[in-house]
């Protein structure tokens, strides 16, 4: 058993990776942290949305505001649709709440990326007790 998870530790990594940042909370949920996938879900998807809500999707503008973009797609690759059919400017978002919107999903993102982190590390450091013992 020690043997099959050394060699596949490194994809296991991968996969906790990428299924927290497809769906936010899907990486401590596939380690088996419920509680904590689902705290980190709804509030991940509620800044993310409320951030929608008040700027309208307007604020996913991966032309002319890339650095919150850079930011935004932390929250999952559905934000790439979106920053997909925004990029032309048939959803204008100006003024203060564009700026808010930005600053909600842009915090949503970033929350996001701490959750992934700390989902890979949790599978690294069950993979090393699991390896080591």
């Amino acid at each position: 058993m020690a043997e099959r998870w050394e060699k596949n530790h490194t994809l296991f990594l991968l996969i906790v990776g990428l299924l927290a940042w497809f769906v936010p909370g899907a990486g401590h949920f596939a380690l088996g942290e419920k509680k904590r996938a689902i705290i980190i879900f709804v509030t991940i998807v509620a800044t993310f949305c409320t951030g929608l809500y008040i700027g309208s999707v307007g604020v996913i503008d991966r032309v002319v505001a890339w650095w919150w973009y850079v930011a935004q797609i932390m929250n999952s690759p559905m934000v790439a649709v979106l920053g997909h059919f925004t990029a032309g400017g048939g959803y204008p978002a100006y003024g203060r709440p564009n700026e808010i919107g930005q600053i909600y999903t842009s915090i949503a993102g970033l929350l996001n990326l701490l959750c992934i982190v700390n989902a890979v590390y949790l599978a690294h450091l069950r993979g090393t007790e699991t390896a080591g013992g």
